[in-house]
């Protein structure tokens, strides 16, 4: 039967959730509060530059290409993509660094000079991690997180010990150089959590990183979602922007309206991909399943105070993705979960798409993202933002060797407060709720309210989890849910 069902938010699994139900038959309608469309992908442009101001990295491309599949397209139809070698590049120091190639034989040999015998050890560390990741996201990733049975399988049962172990142990176990753990570490940081709170299992992200490679669609991620939206409307889904859901009408223990900049359109279905906590909010006490006392107890992926700068020359000795652990991992780690508060010495991650794009700056110029990881919901004032800017380019200026902050054309911040105000997350995070393993799959907030008939969430708070891929991957399991209770 073909319903009305209205989408709130307009990021990457909601896009992906309007194509499917879009297919199935049914009128959908996505509403979208701020002027644009993608979520925290949205894109910031100003004075011939173009940021990207949330996802910068393009990993897993199988996910990708299985969504367009399910359409009879292939990413190819809507943008461009280019493998970036290097991947990326690690700074340790002052020219101190190590550069990550495209291939597994390339990284093999990097490792090699640093750790005498690494190079066959990250050869099974890794044969290991492409076992997990044919398991997990070729499998057990598109399974909705209903029950705890979904994860019982026979390869899944001979991997139980992983779930037990952490990636940290895993890692340690088996290198010794402190440089090299920080980079098969660094992978798992997309989930979330700790190193040492993540279960050796998502050592499938390291096949990820090393084994499919990093990639970069031209004119940047907003580039995917342009491509989504042009899928959507082609299948038939309207988006609306500027649409401020002020609440989810239920009537008769069903949703049956929303009430938008003050009107009340009534639909037969809500899907949410907002922030899941915030969507609660929009619920009469009595509809909410999730107390406050459960959010609060729950482990938040970080937040981010995030730059986007423009630079009136090219800036040399850095990568299109470039990472900065120069200082203390576990200090900053402890920073962020176990004591929040500002990091003495962050760490920070820098990308400068035009290295690779010159679609993306004026020619002679560069444009540079910088995000440092923060605890979520921490007192973020200007003043705070300006001292964290000094502190990140100083160190820049340092490792790198050259001048750049002269060379500021302009800098724009995204931070705690901005993360509440344009997407009401929950205590600003930037990244949802981390994957530990009291909170993977089934023991995740669920795709389908236990408590208001057809209403049903999507995106990076529930099933499967943080990131691009997974958020694609969560429009495809809602969109299921609903066409499986609407055929009941």
């Amino acid at each position: 039967m073909k319903k009305n069902i209205a989408i709130i938010g307009s990021g990457f699994s909601s896009l992906a959730a309007s194509c499917y139900l879009a297919q199935a038959g049914h009128l959908v309608t996505i509403y979208e509060k701020n002027q644009t469309i993608g979520g925290r992908a949205r894109q910031f442009k100003k004075d011939g530059f173009t940021f990207d101001m949330g996802p910068t990295w393009y990993w897993m491309p199988d996910v990708f290409e299985r969504f367009f599949a399910d359409f009879g397209k292939d990413p190819s139809d809507y943008y461009e993509l280019k493998k970036l070698n290097p991947a990326y590049r690690v700074y340790f120091g002052t020219n101190d660094y190590i550069t990550i190639e495209d291939t597994l034989e390339k990284i093999s040999v990097a490792f090699e000079k640093e750790e005498p015998g690494s190079s066959a050890k990250l050869k099974e560390f890794m044969a290991q991690a492409m076992d997990n990741y044919n398991i997990a996201i070729k499998d057990l990733v598109y399974r909705p997180g209903v029950s705890p049975l979904e994860l019982v399988s026979i390869k899944t049962m001979g991997k139980i010990g992983q779930f037990f172990s952490t990636v940290s142990k895993d890692v340690r176990r088996e290198f010794k150089n402190q440089k090299l753990i920080s980079i098969l570490e660094f992978p798992v940081l997309f989930l979330g959590a700790k190193p040492s709170k993540t279960p050796a299992f998502y050592s499938f992200m390291n096949f990820a990183d090393f084994g499919l490679g990093t990639f970069h669609p031209k004119k940047g991620m907003y580039s995917v979602i342009d491509g989504m939206k042009e899928l959507a409307e082609e299948l038939g889904v309207t988006i609306k922007t500027n649409e401020n859901i002020e609440k989810i009408v239920v009537e008769n223990g069903r949703a049956s309206a929303l009430i938008i900049n003050g009107e009340k359109t009534t639909t037969d279905v809500v899907l949410s991909g907002a922030d899941y906590h915030h969507t609660e909010t929009l619920l009469d006490q009595k509809f909410r399943q999730y107390s406050e006392s459960y959010w609060q107890k729950k482990t938040f992926a970080p937040s981010a105070l995030l730059f986007y700068v423009g630079f009136d020359k090219k800036i040399e000795n850095v990568d299109h993705h470039t990472l900065f652990f120069d200082v203390d991992f576990e200090k900053h780690s402890e920073e962020i979960y176990d004591i929040p508060q500002w990091p003495e010495e962050p760490l920070f991650y820098a990308s400068f798409p035009s290295k690779t794009d010159e679609n993306v700056s004026p020619n002679g110029k560069e444009a540079g993202i910088f995000l440092i990881p923060l605890a979520p919901g921490l007192d973020d004032i200007p003043e705070i933002r300006e001292e964290y800017f000094e502190k990140i380019m100083n160190r820049f200026e340092k490792i790198t060797n050259q001048e750049v902050k002269k060379y500021v054309i302009f800098k724009e911040s995204f931070c705690i407060n901005d993360f509440v105000s344009d997407y009401n997350s929950y205590k600003g995070n930037a990244y949802g709720l981390a994957n530990t393993l009291m909170q993977t799959a089934f023991l995740r907030p669920k795709l389908k309210s236990g408590k208001v008939e057809n209403l049903f969430f999507t995106g990076q708070l529930t099933v499967p989890g943080p990131g691009v891929p997974p958020a694609l991957i969560s429009g495809k399991l809602v969109a299921g849910l609903i066409e499986k209770e609407n055929k009941i």
